[in-house]
């Protein structure tokens, strides 16, 4: 079922952003894109986290502005695509897609939550009108029936969109679960399907495998997994994969290791991988980047992030509902001193 080509989208300069509290340097961007420029990548994909127009408080303020981080990464790449990454309702066609495309801008990824594909209409339509190259994304699709998600898949299609990723945002995914998709939005589209994951639980080269088994045509990974919470899947782990395997891929796979053992890691600072609290967010099935606002609310409140992490799940929190977590905090610091001081009148009885 596997497409002849594959084609890497590169969102270390993206998802990495999560991981460093949406800092990243100017200097950063410019050496990063100089390494990998030459490294076979379709695409490289710039910005804050939560893509154009994220930058606030309530997700992370960013660094640098949407244009001058564009602006850094196109004077590097000739050959590579420069992608960005936008969610309707922090990006707006105004304020953020006219100017990225004076930017330079020639890839977007225009993303939803798996259900809500009717918010991306007017966006990939308005990408595909000014002749770029479009692709919808559909975030935590673990979160909804395959019926539901090709369904909303369709959609992107219909409005233009020249492929559909799925976006494992919890890292929550099990091998059976992709297969069963993947295989499911092949079937069902006519367009490429693409697949982006996340290491929550330890199986992020090997579900990304599992997506290109079974018909997925782009990866969409970061150099070293850098990237929200436990990170995505590392792409020169996959490539050294699929090397391995005989399956060509195009990619340079030094230059993608020599990338991560210099400037990624110089802009993590510190390991990126699976800790407690990681695991617990693919377990509860919660978007990866709220790891550093849980642990901070934890930290805040005095209780443990993994009991935050299992309540966003029962509460099916999504991406862009940042403000709960706090609210789950505070609820769950009152639960606690209350536990306490039944504990002290019951000892005291």
């Amino acid at each position: 079922m596997r497409e002849k080509r594959l084609r890497f989208f590169d969102s270390t300069l993206r998802d990495g952003s999560h991981a460093v509290a949406h800092r990243i340097r100017r200097e950063w961007i410019a050496e990063y894109c100089r390494q990998l420029e030459p490294a076979g990548l379709e695409t490289i994909i710039v910005g804050h986290g939560n893509g154009l127009g994220a930058s606030s408080l309530q997700v992370g303020l960013a660094l640098l502005s949407d244009e001058e981080m564009l602006t850094v990464a196109r004077e590097y790449l000739k050959k590579t695509k420069l992608g960005v990454f936008l969610i309707p309702g922090f990006g707006t066609i105004r304020d953020h897609l006219e100017p990225a495309i004076k930017a330079g801008a020639d890839l977007f990824c225009i993303a939803s939550h798996c259900t809500e594909a009717d918010v991306t209409r007017q966006h990939i339509e308005f990408c595909k009108g000014r002749g770029k190259e479009v692709y919808g994304v559909l975030m935590s699709y673990h979160m909804t029936d395959t019926p539901r998600l090709l369904e909303e898949a369709k959609k992107m299609e219909a409005y233009g969109a020249d492929g559909v990723i799925l976006m494992d945002s919890a890292g929550a995914s099990t091998p059976d679960l992709v297969v069963n998709t993947v295989r499911a939005m092949c079937g069902g589209l006519a367009v490429p399907v693409g697949f982006h994951a996340h290491n929550n639980l330890g199986m992020a080269v090997g579900n990304a495998w599992l997506a290109i088994d079974n018909g997925a045509a782009i990866v969409d990974g970061t150099v070293k997994g850098f990237g929200a919470g436990a990170g995505n899947c590392p792409l020169e782990v996959l490539a050294a994969l699929l090397e391995k395997m005989k399956i060509e891929t195009g990619l340079d796979l030094y230059r993608l290791l020599d990338a991560g053992d210099s400037v990624v890691t110089e802009m993590a600072g510190h390991p990126v991988g699976i800790d407690s609290v990681c695991v617990v967010s693919g377990m509860a099935g919660v978007f990866s980047a709220f790891a550093r606002h849980v642990k901070d609310a934890a930290k805040q409140f005095g209780v443990d992030p993994r009991d935050i992490f299992m309540e966003l799940g029962r509460r099916k929190v999504v991406g862009g509902q940042e403000d709960v977590i706090v609210d789950v905090a505070m609820n769950l610091a009152q639960l606690k001193k209350k536990d306490e001081v039944s504990y002290l009148l019951e000892s005291l009885l």
